[in-house]
């Protein structure tokens, strides 16, 4: 089992958040941390591994924060969705969903919104499966159809 964490600590409070999840890990996982190069993590890991990735949400944040514009992280998500597609064992992507609530009033706010919808898609589209967690309940996410 391989988890890849995009997670980076820029503050004490990040840096304890990060800490609780180390210690919650099983001591067994391989862990790798990778804030910007998701694909070249996702194909780092051991072809006999399943895979977490935890999460879109903060490799988003990261790039934006790097400078990467909205259309060259969709071009890293599709990469990276692409390279977790190839895989053969499991992979587990963790994402947010942060546009059901309000439009944020500042840019930035708003373009993240929307670029990390973008790649939310973008890795739904790659997947076998995807589901929506609400409360703990698992949602499935089904392919559109034919209306009945």
């Amino acid at each position: 089992m391989t988890f890849l964490a995009t997670a980076e600590a820029r503050d004490d409070e990040m840096e304890a958040r990060i800490a609780a999840h180390r210690a919650e890990r099983p001591a067994g996982w391989h862990v790798l941390e990778e804030p910007y190069d998701l694909a070249g993590a996702i194909g780092a890991v051991p072809g006999d591994h399943a895979l977490v990735v935890d999460c879109l949400s903060l490799w988003v944040a990261n790039s934006l924060e790097a400078g990467d514009t909205p259309e060259a992280i969709e071009a890293n998500a599709t990469a990276a969705a692409e390279a977790a597609a190839a895989r053969s064992p499991l992979t587990v992507v963790v994402s947010n969903e942060v546009g059901m609530g309000i439009v944020p009033m500042a840019p930035l706010a708003r373009t993240y919104r929307d670029v990390l919808g973008t790649v939310n898609r973008v890795f739904v589209d790659a997947a076998d499966e995807a589901a929506l967690v609400v409360a703990g309940r698992r949602l499935e996410l089904l392919l559109p159809g034919p209306r009945v």
